[in-house]
């Protein structure tokens, strides 16, 4: 077994028995510091967009306001990932002392857990965690509260200014930026909307370092992640480990013996073939080029049994029901990119046309207003044209 494959338990691993130990450290210290430290030790967004941790809390603590926001984002809706479940269930101390931790450096005094609404079940335990929470603030002297706010199960508002038009009580659609929610985000004041893990690791990074966690995984993609793993596979569940492994040890560990795709980063992501397994690793850089091919967590695998056409068109399903319908390219892209496979599958248009629907994924990457229309490529784009076969016949 590859060294990158062993688990890490970094993110699931037992907390210190002392509780919130790392934030009371990180009560002693300069601001500036832990933001340095979170810079220096390269973590970047786990949520699946990347953007460099400490660089947004650092954002958010310069700009002056008597008001601003932590928002950890729990509206865990990308299909095939159930990674942030886990971590709020067994973990929850972690992602309150990240989240307390943050609202230290950028000054803020209220924060929300933006829960999925099929996660209502975890209500209770949380509201619990936060209560002991909240006593620790206290004693710490941290003027910090945090509450639960309820999704209604739309997919877009995982998108962080969709989720802060939410709590609002507007609708649940993008908004344009700039802005940038550092700088005018909740109630138009200055907020950090973090992914669930990625409060966890920024706390990792507190209590062992940055030096210490760079240790793990490769250069630009520094740490662990949680790998949520589903589809044809003998193990599916959720790890903890480095970034850097290839998918070629993936599948070995993984897979079952006849695995000819892996969708990396849930309906989003990019499918990889069979053919370039050995020459692409898991780490921060989108585009299926022989290079890093960045996760949200998500890894379904498929064998030889499964319908490539059958896994697009359920992603294009899914895409069309969840799109907001805001803006043109992604609220009609979507419709024409399912009638046109559907279109080709059925003998009505012949298979070139396939080429005019990957031209239409390219419009829309460019055009759409928020990441759901534009990453509709990706899932299209790799299916298409590794397995242009299966969409013809």
């Amino acid at each position: 077994m590859s060294d990158r494959l062993k688990r890490v338990d970094v993110i699931l691993g037992n907390y210190h028995p002392e509780k919130y130990k790392i934030l009371a450290g990180a009560m002693e210290r300069p601001n500036k510091d832990i933001i340095q430290d979170l810079i220096d030790s390269g973590l970047k967004g786990r949520g699946g967009a990347g953007f460099l941790t400490g660089l947004k809390w650092k954002f958010a603590a310069q700009v002056p306001s008597e008001e601003k926001y932590v928002i950890c984002n729990a509206d865990e809706g990308e299909p095939g990932t159930f990674k942030d479940r886990e971590i709020l269930t067994k973990v929850p101390r972690k992602v309150l002392s990240g989240m307390g931790i943050c609202a230290k450096v950028i000054g803020a005094k209220k924060g929300y857990i933006y829960l999925r609404g099929e996660y209502k079940f975890l209500v209770a335990q949380l509201n619990d965690q936060i209560d002991e929470f909240h006593t620790y603030c206290d004693k710490l002297g941290l003027d910090f509260r945090v509450e639960i706010f309820l999704g209604s199960g739309a997919y877009v508002c995982g998108e962080e200014t969709a989720l802060l038009n939410s709590i609002e009580g507007k609708r649940g659609e993008p908004r344009n930026k700039p802005p940038f929610p550092t700088n005018e985000g909740l109630f138009g004041k200055p907020t950090v909307v973090n992914n669930v893990e990625t409060l966890v690791s920024a706390m990792m990074v507190c209590k062992i370092g940055p030096d210490q966690f760079k240790k793990l995984g490769i250069q630009d993609s520094h740490g662990s992640k949680l790998f949520s793993v589903s589809g044809d596979t003998p193990r599916a569940g959720i790890y903890d480990l480095e970034f850097g492994l290839s998918l070629e040890e993936f599948v070995k560990e993984f897979g079952d013996g006849d695995t000819k795709a892996v969708q990396v980063g849930g309906a989003s992501g990019f499918c990889v073939p069979r053919k370039k397994f050995s020459q692409t690793t898991i780490g921060y850089k989108a585009g299926l080029d022989g290079d890093n091919l960045p996760t949200g967590g998500s890894m379904m695998l498929f064998n030889s049994s499964r319908s490539m056409y059958h896994v697009l068109e359920n992603y294009l399903e899914f895409f069309e029901e969840e799109s907001c319908g805001q803006c043109t390219p992604c609220r009609i892209g979507c419709q024409q990119l399912k009638k046109g496979i559907d279109a080709v599958k059925r003998g009505i248009r012949p298979p070139e046309y396939l080429d005019q629907l990957l031209k239409l994924t390219e419009t829309m990457k460019i055009t759409a207003k928020c990441g759901l229309g534009q990453s509709v490529a990706n899932s299209f784009s790799s299916i298409v044209e590794n397995f242009r076969e299966e969409m013809i016949y």
